[in-house]
C-alpha cells in the first residue's frame, strides 16, 4: 500500500519555521553569546507557537507505513496478520483506511486557506496525476520488485487499480470539495456537539453522496453469470475456462457481488488483481485462514481475479477521507486538548461501535475487499482512537522519544513507501548477486542471520522484517530528516 498524509498533502512538511527552531537550538547550544542565545530562543519559541505543529500526525502516518511493511513482507509467514480472506478485519485491513484517514486530515491543513481557487485546483489535479502515475508504475505490473529483477508489463494485462490510485481518487474528491467551499467555510465554529458538522456540511454531503452511490449500486445491481480463463504457468488448471453462476442482486459473497461485476465491466477481467486473498477462505482451502492446497470441491471463483482497489469500493472509500478531514477541522478550530479529544474520541467510539453492530448482526459485514460501510465505520473509528492516543502520549504528555522513528518515517512516507514497502531498494540490492539471483546480500542475510540462527523460516522472516526493514527505514528516515531531505508529490 496503499499512502499517507505525506503522499497527498501534508502539514508535517519541515518548513522554514521548523528549520528556524532547529537552528536556534543548535546555535544556542554551541555556546554563542548569552544575549544572542536568549534572542534566538525567543524567536524559536515564537515560531514554534505560530507553527502549532502536531507530532501525533507524523507518528500516525509513520505507524501506517510500518504496519504496511510488516503485513506485506511478514504476512506470508504469519498469514493471520495478512488481509482477511473475506469478512472480518485483520491487522493488514487497517492500512488502507488509515492512509485515507490521514490524507483527509492533511487536506484540512493544506487547504486551510485558499487565496486562489484556480491555482488550488491546478495543484490538486497535478498531485492527483502524479499519484496515478506512480500507482500504475509500481502496482500495474511494470515493476516486479523485489525478487524478480525483470521489468515490463503486457498492456493487455496491466492492472489499472492499486493503492496510490485509490488514494488519488479520494484526495481529488475530498480536496476539490474543500477548495470550492472555501468561501462558505467559517473562520470560527460556535460551541455545540453538531456545530462542526454544520460548518462543514458540504464535505459531509460529498461523503453522503458517495455512500448513497455505493449502497444503491451494491444492493440493486443485477449480477449475471460470468466466465474467466485461468492463467498460471505450470498449474494443472492453466488455460482452462471457468464459469461462475450468479444471476442475483444484493449479494455480498465472493462470486456475485456488484463490486467485482463493475470492475469486470469497466476495466476488463484481464486487468484485475490475479491473486485475491479469498483463495485462503474456507470455501477454497481447508487450511483457512492460511494458504493451502485447493479443495477438491472448491468453487470456480477461487481461481478468479478480483480487484481489491476497484471502482465502486473506491467510491465507498471516499468516506474514510471525509472522516479524516473532519478530524483535521476539529484540530484547526478547537484549541484546547480537552475539546479536541472530546470530539475525536466520541466520534471514534461511535463509529467503532456502529461498525461492530452492523457486522455481528449480519446487516453489513465488515469487509475490506468490498470496502463495506461497516468496514468504513470500524476502521474510521479505530483511526480516530489511535490518533487520539498518539496525541495524548506525544503532544500532551510529551513522550516523544519512543515514537521518533514513527515521526521520521511519517515525514518521508512517500520515499519509504516506494523504496521500502514496494521493494525497490531491496530489488536494487538483489540486482548485485553472485552466480544466481538467489545469492544476493538480502537472501544471505535472511538465511544466515535470521532463519538459520532461529531455526525457523516463519520467525526468521518476521525478525528480518522488523530489524532489516522497519528499523532500517526508521534510522534512514531519521538521517534524512536531520539532513532536511524529504520526497513529496
Amino acid at each position: 500500500m496503499e499512502k499517507g498524509q505525506e503522499i497527498a498533502a501534508s502539514d508535517g512538511e519541515k518548513g522554514p519555521e521548523q528549520h528556524a527552531i532547529d537552528v536556534a537550538h543548535v546555535e544556542h547550544a554551541d555556546g554563542e553569546g548569552e544575549d544572542m542565545g536568549k534572542e534566538r530562543m525567543a524567536v524559536a519559541e515564537e515560531v514554534q507557537r505560530k507553527s502549532k505543529r502536531v507530532a501525533a500526525l507524523d507518528a500516525f502516518r509513520g505507524l501506517t507505513i510500518v504496519i504496511m511493511i510488516l503485513v506485506d513482507d511478514g504476512g506470508g509467514a504469519y498469514e493471520r496478520i495478512d488481509h482477511s480472506p473475506w469478512n472480518g478485519c485483520t491487522l493488514a485491513d487497517f492500512v488502507m483506511p488509515f492512509f485515507l484517514f490521514i490524507v483527509g486530515v492533511a487536506i484540512a491543513f493544506a487547504l486551510k486557506r485558499v487565496p486562489n481557487i484556480g491555482a488550488a485546483v491546478k495543484k490538486i489535479a497535478l498531485r492527483t496525476l502524479k499519484m496515478l502515475f506512480w500507482g500504475v508504475l509500481l502496482q500495474g505490473g511494470y515493476s516486479h520488485a523485489p525478487d524478480d529483477l525483470s521489468y515490463g508489463v503486457d498492456m493487455k494485462k496491466i492492472r489499472w487499480c492499486g493503492i496510490l490510485q485509490r488514494i488519488a481518487l479520494v484526495y481529488f474528491v475530498v480536496a476539490l470539495i474543500e477548495a470550492f467551499t472555501t468561501k462558505v467555510r467559517p473562520t470560527t465554529v460556535r460551541s455545540g456537539p453538531c456545530a462542526i458538522f454544520d460548518a462543514y456540511r458540504w464535505q459531509w454531503l460529498g461523503g453522503f453522496i458517495a455512500f448513497v452511490i455505493y449502497i444503491v449500486t451494491t444492493f440493486s445491481l443485477y449480477v449475471p453469470d460470468w466466465s474467466f480463463v485461468y492463467h498460471n504457468d505450470g498449474d494443472v488448471n492453466d488455460g482452462k475456462q471457468f464459469t461462475v453462476q450468479c444471476g442475483v442482486r444484493a449479494s455480498l459473497d465472493q462470486a456475485c457481488n456488484a463490486v467485482g461485476y463493475i470492475d469486470r465491466q469497466v476495466w476488463g477481467i484481464n486487468h484485475l488483481y490475479t491473486q485475491p486473498v479469498w483463495i485462503r477462505s474456507k470455501d477454497c482451502t481447508f487450511s483457512s485462514p492460511n494458504m493451502g492446497p485447493l479443495r477438491a470441491d472448491a468453487p470456480a471463483w477461487c481461481l478468479a481475479p478480483f480487484e481489491p482497489e476497484g471502482l465502486l469500493s473506491s467510491i465507498s472509500s471516499i468516506l474514510s477521507g471525509t472522516i479524516g478531514i473532519h478530524y483535521g477541522h476539529v484540530l484547526i478550530h478547537f484549541k484546547t486538548h480537552k475539546e479536541r479529544l472530546k470530539h475525536w474520541l466520541l466520534m471514534g467510539f461511535a463509529l467503532l461501535v456502529l461498525g461492530i453492530i452492523l457486522h455481528f448482526t449480519n446487516a453489513i459485514p465488515i469487509n475490506k475487499q468490498l470496502y463495506s460501510f461497516s468496514y468504513v465505520c470500524f476502521t474510521g473509528g479505530a483511526a480516530g482512537i489511535v490518533l487520539s492516543a498518539f496525541y495524548i502520549l506525544i503532544d500532551i504528555w510529551g513522550l516523544r522519544t519512543p515514537f521518533l522513528f514513527l515521526e521520521w518515517i511519517g515525514m518521508n512516507a512517500m520515499l519509504v513507501f516506494v523504496l521500502g514497502a514496494q521493494g525497490i531498494l531491496a530489488a536494487f540490492v538483489n540486482g548485485w548477486y553472485y552466480e544466481s539471483p538467489d545469492k544476493s546480500l538480502v537472501h544471505w542475510i535472511v538465511k544466515h542471520v535470521f532463519v538459520n540462527v532461529w531455526h525457523s523460516q516463519r520467525l526468521g522472516t518476521l525478525l528480518y522484517v522488523i530489524f532489516c526493514e522497519i528499523v532500517f527505514w526508521g534510522v534512514a528516515a531519521g538521517v534524512l530528516h536531520k539532513l532536511g531531505i524529504y520526497w513529496k508529490l
